[in-house]
């Protein structure tokens, strides 16, 4: 399969791959170069007819039972803290709720949607909304191990099955896609999203929309997506969660809002504000990222959800005294609707019958919430259907979970283990005695990852059950021993552990981080070893000697300095979902051949934080570093480290395979383009050829079948700012036959060459580009072009 995804930053429209475009050069489809200015955000949403009905309703409401639509509230207390606001019944009958979360399945949501249809003044249906983050009850790797996969084809499956689980559950609206770029493993919500670049976050938030939406929100199989958080809630001060960020307008405009527009782009109807502040403002309150921005600059004409709790959150921030001028700074700045707060419903009405705030606010907001909703069809079909089976884990959802879980596991390290000659990796079928040791080795519970939405832990299939089953019509043993808790601090089951190694011709380490405690909301960390006592216990079974595979289960870049000089094979694999055991297994045995890459660079040490591949350049760029004898005099003073390298230790885009792949015959098209066609293609006027093309042959040199990443990276050299050392501007995803080569393609249009200048406007001058094509961040094949005056 040929996967190849382009990206359109003039207007920043993303076009990401389809299995139908049968080459890199396909024309794309003329629509989508309709300017912001040409078209709202979502065409399905500027329906006449729609927007008629949404009118109509609108002025035969109350004020409040307008507010009632503004107020949404969660009951259940899956998410946050449990809501003691009673009385819900009655505010439903009254008109006073317009959408609820954390109520699932057809029968608790039918219940609340009756009170709603049949005994509200007006009939307004409810919306429910759930965080359904990869995945409702077919639980499915984390999004940041979605983003291994490079590929934003499964990624699209992925929502599109999670969207159909939801709403038979009756849950109509995600909070997802969570496309916040995140450079800072310290945070513990780096588990939610694509990690630290900006290109491949765009592409898949993109891929995320379009699974979740389909082609059609009245679909019943469809849901309305909330692309959050709004905005650069990944660049948390310190990585700590629900810290402040302080950030250039450049930094913000190049970086990070390009996947929240790559959503939008995609057609997303909703957004969800963001808990940090902004430059010293409120996410909630702000109105420069949610009117200026959101609706002004990108015309987006959906709905504004505020994270939970925030707007009454505004009086702890610091701008607000109380919570009637926390509800009126955030319906001002843009916020549709109140997640829990319980403010909009008990402040608006006030404020309006005051004069302190328009009811034409009120209103706008409203025909927002109005138009999602007809839009989803929930005037027509506002009930679940009541007599869906109970959900059971088929093998048919089974098979699309592993085969997701398998394109997500990277490996890291595959070293040879003395006395072999050859790769550790894959293991032979059939060894006499393994040893399985850790905590994470057959922790059900763990390998759903956070936000599992109504997944069982119970349809997990761990490492250790993958395992026996694999062997229990074999002669070799499985020998299991946990070793240690995953934050135990005592050692009294390492002699367990170690005479299980003892006996073993291979050991296969299982550890990590808790899922439930250590990765997702509210879970920064300090630190990023193994933590507890694992890397004790590593280290004291590493030191037997034995062939030694170490499998991590985490949500995070860990630091894995000692792991990586000491240990013969490691395997990212991140929480894989409900087949995680037999994804892992099947990689380990060589049933499958690893592909994953690297959507985050992995530390050498905590003090590196936030780190990440595309930084900008420095006047005083460091080379290579002697830490045995840290450098003086004028060696000395360069943008390093003394006690460390400022490189990755396994960088973005890395990630090997059990065959080889050779980059070679690296072409460009030509050798230089001139700046009037790049303009021209700008403006969608289009020239001969706008594109620098670049070709490269790919090689598989091996003896096996593989998938190849194959990744472009490029550098401006001239720019009026600084631009990163490289940036990724495409990758394809690319199945080889056994000594198979195949010539690729990839190209660079104003899209890809322009940059954000001082004047926040994207532009390309006169200028030398570099760009190199290979398997990660790393790349150093490469060649050079010019753009002419």
């Amino acid at each position: 399969m040929l996967v190849v995804v382009g990206l359109v930053m003039g207007g920043l429209i993303l076009k990401p791959p389809t299995p139908q475009r049968p080459s890199p050069s396909t024309t794309l489809d003329k629509d989508l170069f309709l300017s912001v200015a040409e078209k709202p955000s979502n065409m399905q949403l500027a329906d006449k007819h729609l927007n008629d009905r949404v009118e109509k309703l609108l002025n035969s409401m109350s004020l409040d039972q307008k507010i009632g639509q503004m107020s949404q509230y969660s009951i259940g207390g899956i998410t946050g803290p449990v809501s003691y606001l009673l009385g819900y019944d009655r505010m439903i009958k009254q008109g006073h709720i317009g959408s609820i979360f954390n109520v699932v399945g057809a029968h608790a949501t039918n219940y609340y949607q009756h009170l709603a249809v049949e005994s509200s003044p007006l009939h307004i249906p409810i919306l429910f909304g759930y965080d359904v983050i990869h995945g409702e009850h077919t639980i499915f790797p984390v999004p940041l191990a979605l983003a291994s996969s490079f590929d934003p084809d499964l990624v699209r499956q992925v929502a599109h099955v999670s969207a159909g689980e939801a709403a038979d559950d009756g849950i109509r609206w995600v909070f997802s896609p969570m496309v916040d770029i995140a450079r800072d493993a310290r945070w513990g919500r780096i588990t939610e999203g694509a990690g630290e670049d900006t290109f491949l976050g765009s592409v898949l938030a993109r891929a995320y929309v379009e699974g979740y939406q389909g082609d059609d929100l009245s679909h019943t199989d469809a849901v309305a997506a909330c692309v959050k958080h709004f905005a650069a809630y990944g660049a948390a001060s310190a990585g700590r969660e629900y810290n402040t960020v302080d950030m250039s307008e450049l930094t913000l405009r190049q970086v990070y809002l390009p996947p929240y527009h790559a959503g939008i782009e995609a057609g997303a109807v909703t957004v969800m504000s963001a808990f940090n502040p902004l430059n010293g403002v409120p996410a909630t309150a702000n109105p420069f990222t949610l009117t200026q921005i959101l609706r002004n600059e990108w015309k987006f004409d959906g709905m504004v959800v505020s994270d939970y709790g925030a707007v009454r959150e505004l009086i702890n921030h610091g701008v607000a005294s109380n919570e009637s001028v926390a509800a009126r700074k955030a319906l001002t700045a843009g916020v549709d609707m109140d997640m829990e707060s319980d403010v909009y419903h008990t402040q608006l009405a006030r404020l309006v019958n005051s004069g302190q705030l328009s009811e034409t606010k009120i209103d706008q907001a409203v025909r927002r919430i109005l138009r999602v909703k007809f839009a989803l069809g929930l005037f027509e079909h506002p009930y679940a259907p009541d007599k869906k089976p109970t959900y059971v884990a088929t093998n048919e959802k089974r098979e699309l979970a592993r085969k997701v879980a398998e394109e997500t596991l990277v490996l890291l390290q595959n070293n040879v283990a003395p006395p072999d000659t050859a790769p550790l990796l894959p293991l032979p079928k059939n060894p006499p005695i393994i040893a399985l040791i850790g905590p994470l080795a057959d922790s059900q519970i763990d390998m759903l990852g956070s936000w599992a939405a109504a997944g069982d832990f119970r349809d997990v299939v761990t490492l250790r059950m993958a395992l026996q089953n694999r062997f229990k019509k074999s002669k070799t043993q499985v020998l299991y021993a946990q070793g240690t808790d995953i934050l135990s601090g005592s050692d009294d089951r390492f002699d367990e552990a170690v005479k299980a190694a003892q006996q073993a011709s291979v050991v296969i380490l299982a550890l990590g981080e808790s899922a439930a405690t250590m990765t997702g909301e509210s879970t920064s960390r300090t630190r990023l070893d193994l933590p507890g006592n694992q890397e004790q216990l590593l280290e004291t079974i590493t030191r037997l000697g034995k062939p030694t595979v170490l499998v991590i289960f985490d949500g995070r870049p860990l630091s894995l300095k000692w792991a990586a000089a000491h240990v013969p094979a490691m395997i990212e694999a991140w929480y894989p979902g409900i087949e995680a055991g037999s994804a892992v297994a099947n990689i380990l045995f060589g049933d499958v051949n690893p592909s994953g890459k690297l959507p985050v660079s992995f530390p050498r040490a905590v003090g590196q934080e936030p780190l990440f591949y595309n930084q900008l350049p420095t006047g005083r760029p460091a080379g290579e570093i002697n830490l045995n004898h840290p450098p003086t005099g004028q060696d000395k003073y360069f943008s390093r480290y003394i006690d460390e390298t400022n490189a990755a230790l396994f960088p973005f885009g890395f990630g090997l395979s059990y065959t080889q792949f050779a980059y070679s015959k690296l072409k460009l098209s030509q050798p230089r383009i001139s700046l009037a066609a790049l303009e021209l293609q700008k403006k969608r006027l289009f020239a001969p050829d706008p594109y620098i093309r670049v070709s490269v042959d790919v090689k598989n040199s091996g003896s096996i079948p593989g998938v190849e990443v194959a990744q472009l990276y490029i550098r401006n050299t001239d720019g009026s700012v600084e631009e990163p050392v490289r940036e990724l501007k495409g990758f394809q995803r690319v199945m080889f036959s056994p000594g198979e080569t195949k010539h690729l393609e990839f190209a660079l249009g104003f899209d890809e060459l322009s940059y954000c200048n001082l004047e926040m406007k994207r532009e390309i001058s006169p200028a030398e580009y570099q760009v190199w094509v290979g398997g990660s961040s790393g790349a150093t094949l490469g060649a050079q072009f010019e753009v002419t005056p």
